[in-house]
């Protein structure tokens, strides 16, 4: 059970996140939702202790930060440096460090798990590409690839879907969808309400404050969302909040 008590986030003056306590499903797929500056990345990042923040985050009583290695992290695009000069396939690799000691050399069968990870996400015939040379769909699959060859119990991803192409939407949930059948536990920071349904098993509902969060069933309703984004609201195909 991954578990967040008392969670706190301050910039300077600026309370960002306020009291946050609540418990995530393991093996499912959970959406954290809101409207703009909401909180919703900045709770990824106090959980996985890359921002400072007060209370407490824990994975079967333990905390987090003894369970990293378990936990892959997909950034949002905008923190990559796509001038950045590594191969497709090299940072792939990079989900394969987390299990080898300093200064030791990737092996055969981590490059298999490399190439096994970038066919899974139909980008096997980019391998030897710049990551600089790829659209952002096709970086995204890549991302994901990282984190098949990192085999993680835990990912979480930062806003995937944005600015991508609907192959690569449709092949990324699909892999995802998979990994949660394997028991994979799935966290997704999401902005787009149309497709919640569709995607998630479990939703967190998000304004600097916890609105809700439960089953999309309990949770998806006009009441707690009239709370998170106010009176003003539409949710449609492709539509957003």
């Amino acid at each position: 059970m991954l578990e967040v008590k008392k969670l706190n986030v301050c910039y300077n003056d600026f309370l960002a996140l306020n009291e946050i306590s609540l418990k995530i499903q393991e093996g499912a797929l959970t959406g954290i939702i809101g409207p703009n500056g909401a909180g919703k990345s900045t709770l990824l990042k106090a959980m996985l202790n890359i921002i400072p923040h007060q209370g407490e985050v824990s994975i079967n009583n333990e905390d987090i930060n003894k369970k990293l290695v378990k936990i892959a992290y997909v950034e949002q695009k905008a923190d990559i440096d796509f001038t950045f000069p590594i191969k497709v396939k090299e940072c792939v690799s990079m989900g394969t460090y987390a299990g080898m000691k300093v200064f030791q050399r990737i092996k055969n069968a981590e490059w298999q798990r490399v190439s096994k990870a970038l066919e899974k996400v139909d980008m096997g015939k980019y391998s030897n590409h710049q990551i600089g040379e790829l659209s952002g769909g096709q970086f995204q699959r890549v991302l994901l690839a990282r984190c098949l060859a990192q085999n993680a119990d835990f990912i979480f991803l930062d806003e995937p879907f944005v600015g991508i192409d609907l192959v690569s939407e449709r092949i990324i949930m699909d892999t995802l969808k998979e990994l949660k059948h394997q028991g994979k536990t799935v966290l997704i920071v999401h902005h787009d309400l149309s497709k919640v349904k569709k995607y998630f098993d479990n939703i967190i509902l998000l304004n600097r404050n916890l609105i809700a969060h439960g089953s999309v069933e309990s949770v998806f309703n006009e009441e707690n969302l009239k709370k998170a984004y106010g009176d003003t609201i539409f949710i449609g195909e492709g539509g957003t909040a």
